[in-house]
């Protein structure tokens, strides 16, 4: 089996089988670390719902000259974190999970954000994410990646959010449609900023913008086309007006 023969009539032939043998040695195999298996095993496990993913574009200026005037600093994705944690509590009816044939509704808008790890992605959750300053958000953030860097985060401190944020960009990728984890509704994806030429009707002339694209994957048992709809759309208002963060 996986063995193409090139003989008469498909068969295979000792070169073949050679060739095959030479492939095999060729490769290397390694246990696959904790890390990298969970994520494994949580992807297999969030691929069995009906995900669906929505997108547009955000214009990251607003963001990029608020954070200037802030100490600490907070990444765009803290900004866009911020943004869907308020975007969630104004309409707590996305903030639902779907448990079997039960709707549990989330008291608290907790949400984690992607981390690269030395051997995968973890996902520490920023609690009350909607009640906390943007500062703050920060503060923990530097914590939590710290306790990553050192293998320190535990299973308690990645499970319970409702939602997700998943910062693709920093690796200067445009767009994607990541994937929410089993026990969660939806991820936010946040591409790489690029100058984009956009019409300003008050110049009558092109101006250049720091344009992002923005795509939410959410469980559609959970949340239809329609309410996802308006929820990215109150995020990235958020995001081009930085001071309601």
């Amino acid at each position: 089996a996986g063995i193409a023969g090139t003989g008469s009539g498909n068969r295979v032939t000792i070169k073949d089988l050679e060739n095959y043998l030479r492939q095999i040695e060729s490769q290397t195999a390694s246990d696959a670390s904790a890390i990298r298996t969970g994520v494994a095993d949580a992807m297999r496990r969030s691929w069995s719902r009906p995900l669906a993913t929505i997108g547009s574009s955000v214009n990251l200026d607003p963001v990029l000259t608020d954070r200037k005037q802030r100490d600490p600093k907070p990444g765009p994705a803290l900004y866009a974190l911020r943004a869907l944690a308020l975007a969630l509590a104004e309409n707590p009816a996305a903030a639902a999970k779907l448990i079997g044939s039960r709707v549990l509704q989330s008291n608290t808008i907790d949400i984690g954000l992607a981390i690269e790890a030395q051997d995968g992605i973890i996902v520490p959750i920023l609690r009350e994410a909607d009640k906390t300053s943007l500062a703050d958000l920060a503060t923990k953030y530097d914590e939590l990646v710290a306790l990553g860097r050192q293998r320190r985060i535990s299973p308690e401190m990645q499970t319970g959010g409702i939602a997700a944020v998943s910062n693709f960009g920093t690796f200067g990728v445009e767009w994607g449609t990541p994937i929410p984890l089993p026990d969660q509704t939806m991820i936010l994806g946040l591409g790489v900023g690029k100058k984009t030429p956009h019409w300003d009707d008050s110049k009558s002339e092109f101006v250049p913008v720091t344009e992002a694209q923005i795509t939410l994957s959410f469980d559609h048992r959970s949340l239809d086309g329609g309410g996802a709809g308006r929820l990215l759309k109150r995020v990235i208002g958020l995001l081009e007006n930085p001071a309601q963060l």
